[in-house]
């Protein structure tokens, strides 16, 4: 089975997703304007009637039914296909209580549906609010505990399926605390306003003239009736506990089919290997081995949190579906990527999960491409207070997180106001990267900015704590440009963007060597080369720097704030004739 999105051709493997998800919005909406008519008993049984006019009107009519009674039914389809599709049972907390709770929504709800729609449209009951707030609160009170029991489990399932699906949209974040909100006050809001007019029906019966005229408007049917209506609920029931049943008894026979074809084996990173069936997914055989795996959206190759680099055994793999190579493009995946939730291996791989299993949606969203590790020219500075260890000794703990907090806000400030990137604190130290985004040019003329701004900031904060000093603070800057290896590094919460190779290490070297010669700030030729600073009117000097065979020319600034202004004026001049660059005439 195919269908035409747009000018997509969508196979049924694509197609029931998302008639599964447009279905459930489209049910979900139902239910929410259903609670909103419930919500109005807070205010009188009157106010919940005059809402169930407008209800009725939106979803009984022609269109309306079809819509909300056809969504129920291939919504249905589409979780029972999904159901005998699923080669493990193994899943998440979150999605095994919504796919529970959804097997028990038809349980639930059997006799309220029955009881109500198919009543009114077999035997002409004129389902009123009355009829249903006495029907559950006065005359068969078990009844509306389960309705009410009921009405959270609808509600939980519908919010845990829309929350898997926006979850993976950029905005979700901004949105979440009121949808979150909303989520918590409905339901509540509904279930009071059900108390309520179920309180005032139950004292209005008592008045002879209200409760004839409200039975007389139920056209309430015979006892013949409620035993059809209970039986025709119970069969319910029972058809589906035994089409649950039957989908599992035809999953297990065919996985037990399927073992008789060759099997396959799926090695992971720390060696262990995992032999199954053809047919599984690279996230099934996860899931079935208990191995933690990445899969925000639960398997439905929308976030792309699952996927892994096929190391080997690429050659000869299915291809992916059009769908999956979307996802893949979409977050600038490089070649060898899959998504483990789509790759059904055919013969033996090994397979490196991109993501700790405890990504977030986030991770699922597009990044810069050098996050996943490229080499770029970039400028790399280092900055270091200089004693501050003797400081420390001779000052309370809160004084020295004090200054050490102001100091690390300035450099900080100082740094991304210069377009820079902060790597990370390194005890009493600075790492900064420049270019990573604008490249090497602009990075060396940031970087240099930055220098300067560092010095004039740490004048002001000596400045400001001359009276808690014994002396002003010191420190020293290196700045080298060169390739390095910048990417996403680290694990869990310590991961970060950062730089590693021998510029690097060079930059880091070039700030110890201020202590050698009394300065604050050293600067390699290749950074004045590149962003063009005029280097005249600095010390000039060779030096080896460890782990580098030839040597170096390096420039000494005794005080980086005392930059002079051609610097500036050099750095302006650069990036004017960069902008004309593309229109000078030849």
């Amino acid at each position: 089975m195919e269908a035409r999105i747009g000018d997509r051709t969508l196979s049924a493997k694509d197609l029931i997703p998302k008639i599964r998800l447009w279905t459930g919005c489209l049910l979900f909406v139902f239910v929410v304007t259903h609670f909103l008519n419930h919500a109005l008993g807070n205010i009188s049984l009157d106010a919940m009637e005059a809402g169930r006019h407008v209800f009725l009107a939106l979803w009984r009519n022609p269109v309306g039914t079809v819509l909300v009674y056809g969504a129920l039914v291939l919504h249905t389809l589409s979780v029972l296909y999904a159901l005998f599709r699923r080669r493990t049972l193994r899943m998440p907390f979150g999605e095994a209580v919504q796919v529970l709770f959804g097997a028990l929504i038809p349980i639930m709800l059997a006799t309220h549906v029955i009881a109500n729609r198919v009543a009114h449209e077999v035997y002409g009951l004129n389902d009123t609010y009355a009829y249903v707030v006495l029907s559950l609160w006065v005359w068969d009170w078990q009844q509306g505990v389960l309705q009410a029991v009921a009405l959270l489990v609808v509600w939980v399932h519908g919010c845990l399926g829309l929350h898997y699906w926006l979850r993976l949209k950029p905005s979700y974040p901004r949105m979440q605390p009121y949808l979150y909100a909303a989520a918590l006050l409905l339901p509540a809001a509904a279930l009071s306003g059900f108390a309520a007019a179920g309180k005032q029906a139950a004292f209005l019966i008592n008045d002879p003239l209200w409760r004839e005229q409200t039975l007389a408007l139920m056209n309430l049917p015979g006892r013949d009736a409620v035993d059809w209506v209970y039986a025709r609920a119970d069969t319910t029931r029972i058809g589906t506990a035994v089409t649950i049943g039957a989908i599992l008894l035809l999953r297990f026979g065919r996985l037990l089919w399927e073992r008789r074809k060759r099997r396959v084996t799926v090695t992971y990173p720390d060696g262990r290997s995992v032999t199954v069936e053809q047919g599984l997914s690279v996230l099934d055989v996860s899931r079935q081995a208990g191995i933690p795996h990445a899969s925000v959206c639960g398997g439905r190759g929308r976030c792309s949190t699952c996927r892994v680099r096929v190391a080997m055994g690429s050659v000869g793999l299915p291809p992916p579906s059009d769908e999956e190579v979307k996802v893949l493009r979409r977050v600038a995946a490089p070649a060898h990527v899959r998504l483990a939730c789509q790759l059904r291996p055919n013969q033996d791989v090994t397979v490196i999960p991109l993501l700790p299993a405890t990504a977030q949606p986030r991770d699922g969203f597009r990044k810069p491409q050098y996050l996943q590790g490229s080499e770029r020219e970039i400028a790399i500075l280092f900055a270091d207070l200089r004693a501050f260890t003797k400081f420390s000794e001779s000052k309370l703990p809160y004084d020295v997180v004090f200054v050490i907090n102001q100091y690390f806000r300035l450099m900080g400030t100082a740094v991304e106001a210069a377009g820079g990137r902060l790597d990370k604190f390194i005890g009493d130290g600075v790492m900064a990267l420049f270019g990573v985004d604008n490249g090497l040019a602009q990075g060396c003329r940031d970087a240099v900015n930055a220098a300067r701004a560092m010095g004039q900031a740490l004048d002001e904060l000596n400045a400001n704590l001359k009276n808690e000093l014994d002396e002003p603070l010191r420190m020293g800057i290196g700045i080298h440009a060169g390739p390095a290896i910048v990417g996403e590094m680290g694990f869990r919460a310590a991961t970060s963007v950062t730089a590693i190779g021998d510029s690097v290490n060079t930059a880091s070297r070039l700030e110890a060597m201020t202590k050698e010669f009394t300065s604050q700030l050293i600067l390699s030729r290749a950074v004045t080369d590149a962003a063009g600073i005029d280097a005249g009117p600095f010390p000039e000097h060779q030096i080896q720097v460890r782990g580098r065979a030839e040597t170096m020319t390096v420039y000494v600034i005794d005080k980086a704030a005392d930059l002079p202004a051609q610097a500036r004026g050099e750095t302006r001049r650069n990036r004017r004739r960069e902008a004309g660059a593309g229109t000078a005439p030849a």
